[in-house]
């Protein structure tokens, strides 16, 4: 009997290795710090009066607002940073990305995301959470009144940046970074990121934050080889004023239920 072997499963191993090589001989690694200069505003605390269960996942912990979160180096955490522009050959989004609602604030308070991915928000908390975007090109608005609850959103557009808000806890507030291409990343607690495999050329690194906007600088990637970035916010840069006042409680009554809110619009 003359048995016959096959060559396509080794021939196409091999075609996926020599694909995985050149994209690595054809990209480079861009990193850098996003640093903030400047005197950063103080990050208040929450006053979680508005939801007792609030007060009960955090008893013993003094919870802020983390608008700007800067180290002793001066580096910015929460920073948004991409590569601009349009990337055909880049592998498609897939998978999922998770924002979860965690003691009353979202986490993490800055995603990243890559179009062809799915959004899931999570409520982990066992009370109330309505999660409302204020984006035109994703328009929700779901209630999640228990623990375990999820809502998947399909991300079928940039957006730069999706904004959502909790109706029933105004002081929370996230932020996702959508994009076409899988060149992205999140600055962390020391202002720092790293995005591998980024086309050789000329590119433009973008970053974002939420107070002080964005800034872009020019970049030659070169094959194989790693560049490096830095950005510098001088805190004077258009700061957005929604979050600085003070926050307030409100009672307002909805029949035989009393719901207290805070009220952060003065």
């Amino acid at each position: 009997m003359r048995l016959h072997f096959s060559s396509r499963p080794l021939n196409v191993f091999v075609l996926v290795i020599a694909s995985a090589a050149t994209c690595w001989a054809q990209s480079g690694t861009v990193i850098g710090t996003v640093r903030l200069t400047g005197t950063p505003p103080a990050n208040r605390p929450i006053l979680m009066g508005a939801d007792p269960n609030c007060l009960k996942f955090n008893a013993g912990k003094r919870v802020a607002q983390e608008l700007v979160l800067k180290s002793a180096d001066g580096g910015l955490a929460n920073v948004f940073v991409r590569v601009q522009g349009s990337f055909p050959q880049a592998h498609p989004g897939s998978g999922s990305v998770t924002l979860d609602q965690q003691g009353c604030v979202y986490r993490p308070r800055v995603l990243a995301a890559q179009v062809g991915q799915t959004l899931i928000i999570k409520n982990d908390d066992a009370t109330l959470h309505n999660i409302h975007s204020l984006s035109k090109r994703y328009d929700f608005d779901r209630s999640q009144p228990t623990a375990g609850l999820t809502f998947n959103v399909p991300l079928k557009s940039e957006e730069v940046m999706l904004h959502v808000k909790c109706n029933v806890h105004p002081w929370m507030t996230g932020y996702i970074g959508i994009v076409s291409n899988p060149y992205f990343a999140i600055s962390d607690d020391q202002g720092k990121f790293k995005i591998e495999n980024v086309p050789a050329g000329k590119q433009t690194i973008e970053v974002w934050h939420e107070v002080y906007g964005p800034l872009t600088q020019s970049v030659e990637v070169k094959a194989g080889d790693t560049v490096n970035v830095e950005f510098s916010y001088t805190g004077d840069e258009h700061p957005s004023t929604a979050q600085l006042g003070p926050i307030r409680e409100i009672t307002i009554p909805l029949g035989p239920i009393t719901v207290l809110l805070a009220d952060s619009s003065r």
